[in-house]
């Protein structure tokens, strides 16, 4: 193998292979990035034993061929040039990087090829800053447990229009709608008409950590493909994809419509980060379960923690309030986690009788996000 390529494509190939797989494989054969030069560039797959992600760089290829070498190593190298271009050619089972006035081999690692890139079918389009929106709070409320699988996923479904996100952990919910692309043509009869709504609503269970790990990286792609099958969920877009084994099936439809019908006894709406900074505030007095407290006031929203070995804490914010005056109770980063998914704009507080979560929802232009919040037991007094 033999190519000339750009230093700064390459290094941001290389660094984005490191954000997107996981270190913690003990297999040798994880630790690799496969290195493939043909008539179409220099392509770069690596996987870390789930997630295979396939990226492509334009290069020179004065001779086709690949190699296998330690993909840390090879980000660590080319992020430190100060080189318009790199030569990398393989020499000796070792592959070589030239740059004027330097040069750099690494090993290869002949037993660590990475498995063949599969992409299930493509269903539709998104796109990146859409996504990003949407998957990044929805993937937030996921849980980290993964002595249940089911809950450490991003429910994606697709409809005719909008592509539905959600996840939660038992203790809140999040759920978003972006714009969605279907790729099937428009259909002429019966039969075609129904293939099409069942490929449009394709539903895929999809871990979260990899799904805001993209989304988050993937923000200024304008174009994402969407792939999914029974098995694997993919993201493709100009330059690369990522591909991963789904968590199987989704979430009970009914008792997730359930949660998502919100009846309100009261509503407040105030600015998100102020109230953030508030909460930020009145954690340390919130004793050792964070617990804060929330109170609809008469044109303002009373925020209130208190510990007897920490202190308290009262703060008034500026709030329009409509409806019954409720005093309710939160875990303060469940709070904060809500509050951060509308950074910079107006959040409307939406409280439901007794233990019913709590809805923290914003006017966001494009996506529709909810994120609910289960309120805390009110203590027993003595």
């Amino acid at each position: 193998m033999d190519v000339t390529a750009s230093v700064s494509r390459l290094a941001a190939a290389a660094s984005f292979l490191l954000r997107m797989l996981t270190g913690r494989s003990l297999q040798p054969s994880h630790a690799g990035v496969l290195l493939r030069a043909d008539d179409a560039g220099l392509h770069l797959v690596a996987t870390d034993g789930e997630v295979v992600v396939h990226l492509h760089t334009p290069a020179t290829v004065h001779t086709p061929g690949e190699v296998v070498v330690p993909r840390r190593a090879v980000a660590d190298t080319l992020t430190s040039l100060d080189a318009a271009d790199a030569r990398l050619t393989v020499q000796g089972g070792r592959l070589s990087i030239r740059v004027p006035g330097a040069r750099f081999a690494l090993p290869s690692l002949p037993d660590a090829t990475p498995p063949p890139v599969h992409l299930p079918p493509a269903h539709g389009t998104v796109a990146g800053d859409d996504l990003r929106t949407a998957a990044v709070p929805v993937a937030g409320a996921a849980s980290r447990e993964h002595a249940l699988p089911l809950f450490t996923g991003v429910r994606l479904r697709a409809h005719t229009t909008t592509l539905s996100l959600l996840a939660t952990d038992r203790f809140r919910l999040a759920a978003a709608a972006i714009p969605w692309h279907p790729t099937s043509t428009p259909a002429t009869d019966a039969v075609a008409r129904e293939t099409a709504t069942v490929r449009a609503g394709v539903e895929a269970l999809v871990p979260a950590a990899v799904l805001a790990r993209a989304a988050q990286h993937l923000s200024r792609e304008e174009t994402i493909h969407v792939h999914a099958d029974d098995d694997l969920f993919a993201l493709s877009w100009d330059g690369g994809s990522l591909t991963t084994p789904t968590l199987g099936t989704g979430y009970p439809d009914a008792q997730m419509s359930r949660l998502l019908d919100i009846s309100a006894i009261c509503t407040v709406e105030t600015d998100a980060d102020t109230l953030a900074q508030a909460v930020d505030r009145a954690t340390a007095f919130g004793g050792p379960h964070g617990r804060v407290t929330l109170q609809p006031i008469e044109g303002a929203l009373l925020v209130h923690a208190d510990d007897p070995l920490t202190g308290e804490s009262e703060q008034t914010l500026k709030a329009t309030t409509d409806g019954t005056h409720v005093v309710r109770s939160f875990q303060a980063r469940l709070l904060l986690d809500a509050l951060r998914a509308f950074p910079h704009h107006p959040v409307r507080l939406q409280f439901q009788p007794d233990l019913r979560a709590t809805t923290f929802t914003a006017p966001l232009p494009t996506t529709t996000l909810n994120y609910l919040v289960v309120p805390l037991r009110t203590p027993p007094t003595t």
